[in-house]
C-alpha cells in the first residue's frame, strides 16, 4: 500500500490513492487511526483516501481524523489533495473534488501555492454566547458545507502569550460543550492589524491544537467579515504553521465565494509496512 505525506501550513496528512477500490472503505477508520499515530507510525493530523467520484468530478476525497473518526471535509487537506491530484495526473490546474460536505473547486497557483473554494456556510451565527464555568463567553458558531463542519469562533485577548495549558483546557471544554451538539473545532483569535489575525485552533478528532486549520480560518474570517472587523479581501491569518489567506464575497447577510489560499509541502512517499496494521 503506497502512501504520500503532505502538509499545508503545518497541518499534516497521510494520503492513499484508492481509485482502484482495492481497499475496503470499512477499513478506512482503523487505517487512519493506526497510521496517524505519531509515535508508533507515520504520524499526521488526518488521513485522506482518494476514490473514484460519484458524480461529475475529478475524484472523491474521504477525510478521516487522527482518532479514526470520519470528518466532513478539511480545508488544508483539500489544498494538499489538489496538489496530489495535479502531481499524480488525476487532474489539471483547476479541479473539482467531491467531499462529504460538498464539491470543492481547487486552483493551482504555482508549484506549492494552491487555492480552494471552501463550501459556503450553512450555519452562521455571529452572536452565539456560551456559558462556561459560570461565565458567559463571547462566541460565534459556523458550519461550513452541508452536512456542515462545526466551528466555534472565540476571541482571546493576548492570544500570543496566553498560557498554553489554560488555552488547551478552554478549547477542550468548548469542543465538548452541550451548546455544540456535533462537537466543535474551536478557533481562538485576536485581531493584530488591518486585515490581519492571529489564530489557534483546537481540532475535533485530533483533540489538540494543530498548526493550522483551513475550514476554521474560513469560518473565523466569515464571522469577522460579517461583524465588519475585517474587509473580507486578502485577509491574512497567522498560525503556528504559517499564514493562510481568505477572500470572501459578502452579499447582505450571506457569505459567498469563500476562498482559502496557502502553501503545500510534498514531504515524502513510500510503502506502508506497519506491522500493527492488519487488513
Amino acid at each position: 500500500m503506497k502512501f504520500w505525506k503532505m502538509n499545508g501550513a503545518g497541518n499534516d496528512f497521510v494520503i492513499i490513492n484508492n481509485m482502484d477500490g482495492a481497499i475496503d472503505p470499512a477499513k478506512y477508520g482503523i487505517i487512519a487511526k493506526t497510521l496517524c499515530e505519531r509515535h508508533m507510525s507515520i504520524g499526521a493530523d488526518g488521513m485522506m483516501f482518494v476514490e473514484k467520484p460519484l458524480g461529475d468530478a475529478d475524484y472523491r476525497m474521504m477525510f478521516y481524523n487522527s482518532d479514526g473518526s470520519m470528518g466532513e471535509m478539511c480545508g488544508n487537506g483539500a489544498r494538499c489533495i489538489c496538489r496530489f491530484g495535479y502531481e499524480t495526473g488525476l487532474a489539471g490546474d483547476v479541479q473539482t473534488v467531491e467531499t462529504t460536505a460538498g464539491v470543492v473547486i481547487g486552483h493551482r497557483i504555482n508549484k506549492r501555492l494552491y487555492k480552494i473554494r471552501l463550501n459556503d456556510p450553512s450555519v452562521l451565527e455571529v452572536n452565539y454566547p456560551v456559558e462556561l464555568d459560570g461565565t458567559m463567553r463571547d462566541c460565534a458558531y459556523v458550519e461550513l458545507g452541508n452536512p456542515g463542519i462545526p466551528h466555534a469562533v472565540v476571541p482571546i485577548e493576548g492570544l500570543a502569550d496566553f498560557p498554553e495549558r489554560l488555552l488547551f483546557d478552554l478549547g477542550r471544554k468548548l469542543r465538548y460543550h452541550e451548546a455544540f451538539p456535533k462537537g466543535a473545532n474551536v478557533n481562538f483569535y485576536e485581531i493584530t492589524g488591518e486585515d490581519e489575525v492571529l489564530e489557534r485552533t483546537y481540532e475535533r478528532g485530533v483533540e489538540d491544537f494543530t498548526y493550522a486549520c483551513g475550514t476554521g480560518t474560513g469560518s473565523l474570517v466569515s464571522v469577522l467579515t460579517m461583524k465588519g472587523l475585517v474587509s473580507g479581501k486578502n485577509v491574512k491569518v497567522n498560525m503556528t504553521g504559517g499564514q493562510l489567506i481568505i477572500d470572501i464575497d459578502r452579499e447582505g447577510d450571506t457569505i459567498k465565494n469563500l476562498y482559502l489560499t496557502g502553501p503545500t509541502n510534498m514531504v515524502c512517499c513510500g510503502e506502508v509496512l506497519d506491522d500493527e496494521l492488519t487488513l
